[in-house]
């Protein structure tokens, strides 16, 4: 490095947005833009040096206190919707769009030739379009009075599929597992919260479960027209990564000519992860 060039870092962070905040508040005092930015779970080979920065409540209330007035909601809300997306380099993508929210306002929005406004436009796109999916591709099955349900999404959906659920749902418990992020909506009492949950085994079916997924299966069956079926067209309306957890789309032993699925490795060794399900089945919130 020649000499008198300044040093330049990758900031690592705790994965919070209050974290991120507390980076991009780094940036300004500092008066740098790091070359990455990623969370202690996010491992990366980098030729720079790590720079630790620590999650300060005052530094990122000072940031939140000052988004809304200086940059306007539409573009809070697109970098804390951006937070939620699968985009890679997500944080220095964010980190660079307040960096420009901050200096023209709530304009930036208008400024699609932006590479930061742009991608993170994109982004968010496509996490409100598979939120908007799964609200129609969640299938819940019920154990001990409460409702669960798995699925796996490339964004985290569950803060956008919260206000559905939760409103739809009002007078149930119920819990969403996202294996993806390794994290749950779960629902009790008018109340909601997202917890991490590292691990989650959905419990047997009983009797009346597997009998009422035999009328969905039955259901389902009984009102597709053989004769114009068309396989191509649903996998572009609906595609086969949600198809693991679609009741319909299961092994059903009832349905003839339908071979039975090939068990994975894990299934056949026997192993099981441990059921995070607390034994206490009248409460699902801690």
């Amino acid at each position: 490095m020649p000499a008198g060039t300044p040093l330049t870092y990758d900031y690592r962070y705790d994965g919070s947005w209050d974290g991120l905040l507390c980076c991009l508040f780094e940036t300004y005092e500092r008066r740098e833009l790091p070359q990455a930015v990623y969370s202690h779970e996010d491992v990366q080979q980098t030729l720079y040096p790590a720079l630790e920065i620590v999650t300060d409540s005052n530094k990122a209330g000072r940031v939140k206190h000052a988004m809304l007035p200086k940059i306007g909601s539409s573009a809070k809300e697109l970098a804390e919707h951006a937070f939620l997306t699968c985009l890679p380099q997500k944080e220095l993508w964010i980190l660079r769009f307040l960096r420009l929210a901050f200096r023209h306002g709530p304009t930036v929005m208008n400024k699609m030739t932006q590479p930061a406004v742009h991608t993170l436009n994109k982004a968010v796109l496509h996490l409100q379009h598979e939120s908007h999916q799964y609200q129609g591709f969640v299938r819940f099955s019920v154990s001990q009075g409460a409702l669960w349900s798995v699925i796996e999404p490339k964004n985290q959906v569950l803060p956008l599929l919260a206000p559905h659920f939760c409103q739809r749902f009002c007078n149930e418990a119920f819990l969403i597992y996202d294996k993806t992020h390794d994290q749950a909506l779960v629902y009790q009492n008018g109340r909601h919260e997202i917890l991490p949950l590292l691990a989650f085994e959905p419990p047997e079916p009983d009797e009346t479960e597997l009998r009422y997924r035999k009328l969905w299966h039955t259901f389902y069956d009984s009102i597709s027209i053989r004769d114009r079926e068309n396989l191509r067209l649903r996998m572009t309306h609906m595609q086969k990564r949600y198809w693991k957890h679609l009741t319909e789309m299961q092994y059903n032993p009832f349905r003839a000519g339908q071979a039975e699925p090939e068990q994975s490795a894990e299934t056949q060794s026997g192993a099981r992860r441990p059921d995070a399900l607390p034994p206490d089945s009248n409460s699902i919130l801690p």
